[in-house]
């Protein structure tokens, strides 16, 4: 099994021969590997390179993200895989397991689904986007849980490395990840069944046109799986950091849920539901041998965990479906 490099020709071709899918073929990049613009992205290349040449025995996206078994391996040729995926650090989503390898990524992105999964309409059989998908993580797991075809965006090329790393490895599910904002789909697409936004939202400079182009990309009666930061209190209220929040220089509204509830039936959503609130705790994300940076430890009060050091409420996240009417 060849190292599969980045190559989106073939997802080019099948969306061409998608009806309601085809306007995104002209958004793929055909050249990717010439015309990737990053310093770092020759790094990255020969870091893919460096992935072993094996067929995995068994594949497991349903209960979580583990490919191959560690018999497949020996010891030498395990740290010959860490070495090659380090290539690719920082990791933030997951986790995922390869040949008996745990990739323990900054975000315990599992517990986010299982807070997810059982509250929105099965996904079996439908079309789905994942909305700043990162490396892909809810992806499979959304292939996992039935998808018939899964499509993430996601801007930051190394995130798109990391999916093709992972691709290399399991070919047959349809699942694809493009270095794309959610801005560089066509207008009007009106062709998922479901489209997630998860961790999207509080960093928009416009939030309302986050909300319509989301409606936008869904079919007649398709589902909106939205989850971002939140804070407590009533409607019409929401906090706008002046600096940072949580060290993150690029959030510019946190709402609370009886605000965004609004704002999602302003922008023509119906059947809007809050499903879950959960305060982020140290244990879902911090930092690990695989993303070695800052993470929520450094963005909390350490006098007082309940605040970020800015003096703002420790982040809490929200999550909503809703609908676009039929």
């Amino acid at each position: 099994m060849a190292v599969l490099l980045p190559d989106y020709a073939p997802l080019h071709a099948r969306l061409s021969a998608m009806p309601a899918l085809a306007p995104l073929a002209a958004r793929v990049p055909l050249d990717f590997v010439n015309s990737a613009r990053h310093g770092d992205f020759p790094r990255w290349l020969a870091a893919l390179r460096e992935l072993p040449d094996i067929q995995p025995a068994s594949i497991d996206l349903r209960e979580r993200v583990r490919i191959g078994e560690s018999w497949q391996l020996t010891a030498a040729e395990r740290d010959s895989l860490r070495a090659a995926l380090m290539g690719l650090h920082p990791w933030r989503k997951g986790p995922l397991e390869l040949f008996g390898l745990l990739v323990d990524t900054e975000w315990r992105s599992d517990w986010k689904w299982d807070r997810v999964a059982p509250h929105v309409q099965s996904l079996e059989g439908r079309t789905v986007l994942d909305v700043g998908c990162g490396n892909g993580y809810h992806c499979w797991r959304m292939s996992g849980a039935g998808a018939a075809f899964v499509l993430g965006i996601d801007p930051t090329l190394l995130y798109t490395q990391q999916y093709w790393a992972i691709r290399h490895f399991v070919r047959e599910p349809e699942v694809h990840v493009l270095p794309l904002a959610l801005e560089d789909l066509p207008s009007g697409l009106g062709a998922f069944d479901t489209v997630f936004s998860m961790g999207v939202l509080y960093h928009r400079r416009l939030p309302f046109e986050h909300l319509a182009r989301l409606r936008d990309c869904l079919r007649p009666g398709g589902e909106l799986v939205l989850e971002t930061l939140v804070i407590d209190g009533e409607a019409d209220t929401a906090l706008v950091p002046q600096d940072r929040y949580a060290r993150m220089p690029n959030v510019w509204f946190i709402p609370t849920c009886n605000t965004l509830a609004s704002w999602l039936g302003n922008y023509g959503y119906t059947d809007v539901r809050l499903i879950d609130v959960s305060t982020t705790s140290l244990e879902e994300q911090r930092a690990s041998a695989w993303m070695t940076f800052e993470s929520l430890q450094d963005a909390l009060d350490p006098a007082d965990p309940s605040r970020t050091v800015e003096g703002h409420p420790a982040p809490k996240r929200a999550i909503f479906v809703a609908r676009r009417p039929a």
